[in-house]
């Protein structure tokens, strides 16, 4: 084999292996920043991760079942050093509406959007996920934060049997907030004060310069680590507070409960369920789960895509869109052995993460095995963690997505962009995959109409009409191009001769071909000219399908 192919088959496997670029440069100063980053993040995604479990409608522990195996394959595949993937709370809502509260449609929904990651990421279909514009991105992560953050109400007031519908939560919580317990509520608002304070602390931490004095540097690292690792803080002390109650013989808060304890068996995920009225099989599975098969894959990788290019724009390094596509597939498809439920990548993670200096992946594996020896040996205390405290963290984590400003910035830009953003955001308060959908349709259809209804400029308005289209000329845009030629010289009298500036049509299709050459045929029946001026030579292809018809044969030799 040839030194050439050799070096192809090489970057070929660098491409799909992002390690082997940076691990042979790994230093020691390296190991101690990503060190100190997968610590950090690890203290940030454990009650995180319990929390996330609640919105999904699982048992906490399928939370940090789901924090530890994208450590791991991030290392080998991610291209980006600063993101961190596991449970969001975008992703656990999408869990609990489409899993049904049910942990065995959980895995399979797991390993079914794998599948469909790695598929994506294989024909290189990741260019689909720009079809979704961002306006109705935003939409959707406003419902999302409302819906997340009202849904935690039942447990910050310690109330029982909430429907999960949005708009039937909303009703019965009013109707049962006269069963709000005290003690709950008390230490719920206490939690979410605390972790306000601590992150308002940490956004008021001054940069740290090698120039200050050494005890104001370590002060510095230690203030940050506290207002860091602010949920695990919070949820400590509401734990303790509890196990205090318990011991007194007393308990005013709801709490976690039992929890399974140790690392989640390695096998298959499940491709159906028993039952008490005998066994639901994969297909019904699958049609249970029904939009939830394309809505949450495709969410998984625009929130994961999205959160790399931005830190990768902010730290100028370059990610390969694909290779995240990969990643984040094959992870989710792994994780479905270990009990996992459907993740992607978190951007209060991965802050936290490019925040605290991480040089490379490698600062995943100090969080993977935080989380797993989390699982081996804190199950037990889980039990007395405070649902009210919980609730506190994710209603503080989901309170950032709702952006109102964003209101503001786009009518600045471009209001009619509030269309699908308004439209996305209602409809996501009756279903999610209804409001994305819908958000998706209207954003096409603005799209359609400007490519149906292009500006035609009139440069002349003498005796010879000169026009030129200002964008390109597809399909939809015939007519309009037609209307606007004959109104404007066919419609005169006597008619006028008109010259057609095509320096922005830079391909065309069967459709404007045909259309072009009958309005040539039309202006040859009124006695009049039209030229096409600065017309783009085109395709041979296309020269032998229209030397048949002979208006077209005209318009190709002229």
């Amino acid at each position: 084999m040839t030194e050439r192919a050799w070096r192809y088959i090489l970057g070929m496997v660098q491409k799909r292996l992002p390690i082997l670029e940076w691990l042979p440069h790994y230093s020691l100063k390296w190991l101690q920043l990503d060190s100190i980053a997968g610590l950090t993040v690890g203290l940030t995604v454990v009650p995180q991760a319990l929390a996330y479990a609640e919105v999904a409608g699982l048992p906490v522990q399928y939370g940090l079942y789901s924090s530890f195996m994208g450590c791991f394959v991030y290392f080998f595949l991610g291209t980006s050093r600063d993101v961190t993937l596991g449970p969001t709370a975008i992703m656990s809502l999408l869990v609990s509406f489409y899993a049904l509260h049910q942990p065995t449609y959980a895995v399979l929904l797991t390993f079914l959007s794998g599948c469909i990651q790695l598929a994506m990421g294989i024909l290189h279909l990741d260019f689909l996920l720009e079809f979704i514009s961002y306006p109705v991105i935003k939409g959707f992560t406003s419902a999302a934060s409302i819906t997340i953050g009202f849904g935690q109400i039942k447990n910050l007031l310690g109330l029982h049997d909430i429907p999960q519908q949005f708009f039937f939560q909303v009703y019965y919580t009013f109707l049962k907030v006269g069963q709000t317990r005290l003690g709950d509520t008390i230490l719920g608002l206490v939690c979410i004060v605390l972790l306000l304070l601590l992150k308002a602390m940490r956004d008021q931490v001054p940069p740290l310069h090698q120039q200050m004095p050494r005890c104001v540097r370590l002060s510095h690292i230690i203030v940050w680590s506290i207002t860091t690792a602010r949920n695990a803080l919070v949820i400590l002390f509401a734990g303790l507070i509890a196990y205090s109650f318990q011991v007194m013989g007393s308990q005013p808060f709801l709490l976690t409960g039992k929890t399974a304890e140790g690392l989640p068996p390695f096998q298959l995920p499940p491709f159906s369920e028993a039952t008490s009225n005998g066994t639901v099989s994969f297909i019904q599975m699958v049609q249970d789960m029904g939009a939830g098969l394309a809505v949450v894959p495709l969410m998984a990788l625009l929130e994961s895509i999205t959160i790399a290019k931005t830190f990768a724009s902010q730290n100028s390094y370059h990610i390969d869109s694909n290779q995240e596509l990969l990643a984040i597939g094959l992870t989710n498809l792994l994780g479905s052995f270990v009990s996992s439920y459907p993740v992607t990548g978190s951007f209060g993670r991965t802050a936290v993460n490019a925040q605290t200096g991480v040089c490379t992946p490698a600062g995943g594996l100090v969080t993977g095995v935080l989380v797993m020896l989390s699982l081996a040996y804190l199950t037990p205390l889980f039990y007395y963690i405070p649902k009210a405290a919980l609730a506190a963290v994710i209603i503080t984590a989901v309170a950032p997505l709702f952006d109102a400003k964003i209101l503001w910035t786009v009518w600045r830009v471009k209001r009619l962009d509030l269309v699908p953003m308004c439209v996305t955001f209602l409809f996501c308060f009756w279903e999610v995959q209804y409001g994305i959908l819908a958000g998706i349709l209207v954003s096409g259809m603005l799209l359609l109409y400007h490519v149906a209804r292009p500006q035609i400029q009139q440069i002349s308005k003498g005796p010879v009409l000169v026009l030129r289209p200002i964008s390109g000329l597809h399909f939809p845009a015939v007519e309009t191009l037609w209307k606007t030629v004959y109104n404007q010289a066919l419609s005169a009298s006597p008619p006028r001769c008109t010259i057609l500036d095509c320096t922005h049509i830079c391909n065309v299709d069967y459709t404007v071909m045909t259309g072009l050459g009958e309005l040539l045929e039309e202006f040859q029946n009124h006695g009049a000219s039209l030229v096409f001026a600065k017309l783009q030579i085109l395709h041979l292809l296309t020269l032998d399908i229209f030397t048949g018809c002979p208006p077209c044969s005209e318009l190709l030799s002229s």
